[in-house]
Order: structure tokens, then sequence, then C-alpha cells
């Protein structure tokens, strides 16, 4: 294991999938814990609206426009870095995205673009900063999910995608930290299902809304996870107790895992028509939210940025 990191305000950050979710909250608080940030994403007006208040507030915060499917994209995060700082010290893997459905229902293009942003993505940010990071002693951070050892219906190759997250972070863990005894940490993050826009980003092949089925933990708690991974060497960590509970479940116990995982399949739909079939799997999204939102009712409606700070 490498030794002890920098404190989080003496580190350059990347942060990929930066414009929602648990990609914007870890950059904003990384941010607000006085690192130097670099958020990146699809989504450029709300990349630029974020940097703009971190700036405003005092931060440090600048933005790349990339989209990780794209090897050159990632690339031109790291230069922009580089030139900016001079180095990386930390580099979160976070951008992704689901698909709601059936398997044999979902296209081929449409699952093999899904691989390419959650898998292939993951692939070329991790590949694009080692070299970076091995000269800074840095840290790997990829985000995997309790799906990445567990299964859930009506999202399969999401839960494909995340299986292969692991087997990539692990094997490179394996020739980076033992092999090469590289002074790099690659660490692999598994949070349970989080209260964030990501059901209304997937692509939606159901005749109702998507939910991520409770108990839902809060974003911040996810952020929080990957900055101490950031500062404290850590191989692996799983985020919110559901986490901890499926992934053994799918070790010790398969088969019960299985029946459990079968009942999630009526919890993840709203009895509403869907809202945005298409979700972001082929354009960017400008919500620019950390939290998702409820039922049409509006009984549960996210926060914008501004309203979370």
């Amino acid at each position: 294991m490498s030794p002890q990191k920098k404190p989080i305000d003496q580190q350059v950050i990347v942060v990929t999938g930066a414009s929602s979710g648990i990609g914007l909250a870890t950059a904003m608080r990384a941010a607000e814990q006085r690192a130097h940030v670099v958020l990146a994403a699809r989504s450029e007006k709300t990349l630029a609206h974020v940097c703009a208040q971190l700036v405003a507030d005092g931060l440090d915060a600048s933005y790349v426009v990339a989209d990780v499917a794209s090897r050159r994209d990632v690339e031109s995060i790291a230069a922009h870095t580089i030139s900016r700082y001079g180095r990386i010290d930390t580099w979160v893997n976070n951008a992704g995205v689901s698909i709601y459905g059936r398997l044999d229902a979902v296209t081929e293009q449409d699952s093999r673009r899904l691989f390419d942003i959650n898998f292939w993505g993951v692939v070329h940010g991790s590949l694009v900063a080692l070299p970076h990071l091995v000269r800074s002693g840095g840290t790997l951070i990829n985000l995997g999910s309790e799906v990445s050892e567990a299964v859930i219906p009506l999202q399969g190759m999401y839960s494909a995608s995340k299986h292969a997250v692991k087997g990539f972070t692990d094997a490179l863990r394996v020739e980076v930290e033992e092999v090469d005894k590289a002074p790099v940490t690659i660490t692999l993050v598994q949070p349970t299902a989080v209260d964030t826009p990501y059901p209304q980003h997937a692509k939606n092949y159901m005749d109702k809304e998507p939910k991520l089925p409770s108990p839902r933990i809060d974003p911040q708690r996810v952020a929080e996870a990957i900055l101490k991974a950031a500062s404290a060497p850590k191989r692996a960590v799983k985020v919110g107790a559901m986490a901890t509970v499926n992934t053994l479940m799918a070790k010790v116990a398969p088969a019960i895992g299985e029946k459990m995982s079968a009942k999630q399949f009526e919890r993840q739909q709203y009895d509403e028509p869907p809202r945005d079939p298409q979700g972001t799997l082929d354009r960017p999204g400008e919500a620019g939210r950390i939290r998702g939102t409820g039922p049409s009712n509006g009984r549960a409606q996210a926060s914008r940025t501004t309203a979370h700070r």
C-alpha cells in the first residue's frame, strides 16, 4: 500500500462526470476544502456555471468539456490539468450512465454506448492518468457499485459494466501496486443506491418513469468517502450498509442474493409515464443537480447546485 497522501488542500484533483450527482458533489466538496479541482463532463453550460460559482467564492476550479468514451477527450483533461498545475494528485473516474430495460429489449448499439462510457471511460481515465500519478505518488479512484458484485434486474448491462470496472481496477492494482511497487494507490469505491439524478439520466425502455429502490443514501456520503480515499490509502470502499449486505450475499449465498434482487424489479418504477426516455446516454444533460427528483407530484424535488451550496 502506498504511503500517506497529501491533505486535500494541497492536492490537484480531477473528477469526471462532474456536472451532476456524485461527481458534482465530490468536485464541489474538494474545492470547498481548498483543493485545485478540474471538473470534466459533456455538459458545458453546467460546468461553466459551477466553476464560476466556485471561483466567485475564492476557490480554484476549472473545467474541460469531454466525453470519457473518447480517449482523445480524456487526454485533453490531463493536458489541461498538467498545463495549469504541473501535476495530478488524484484522478476520480466517476462518469457513468445507466439503461433501464430488460436485456432482451435493449439494442446492441445502446449497450455498447453504455460500455463505452462506463467501462472504457474508466479504462481511458486510468491509463491516461497513471503516468502522472506515478510521478506525484497519487491516487486513482474508480467508481464501481454494489452491482460490481451483485446484480439488479432492468439494469443488467449497467451491472455488467460495473463488474467489468471492478475486474479492470483489481487487475490494474495488482500490476501497478504489487508488481511494479509504484507509489500509487488504486481504490474502488462501491456505493449502494444514491439519491442522484441517475434514474432521470438513464435511457429508459420501460413504460414507466425509472427510480432507484430505497434506501438511498445522500451523495455527500459518497463524496466524503472519495475524498477520504484521496488522502488516506484505501484498497476498496463500500458506501452504505446495503452495499456491504448485497455484495456479501452475492459472495456467500448467491442463489438467495438473486431472489432478493428479483424483488427489486417492481421497485424501480414510479407509477407514471416516462418523462425523458432518451436520457443522457447520447447527449449531455444540463440540469446541474446533485440530488435526484421524486415522483412528478413534486414530493421529493431536488435542489440545484446553488441551493445545495
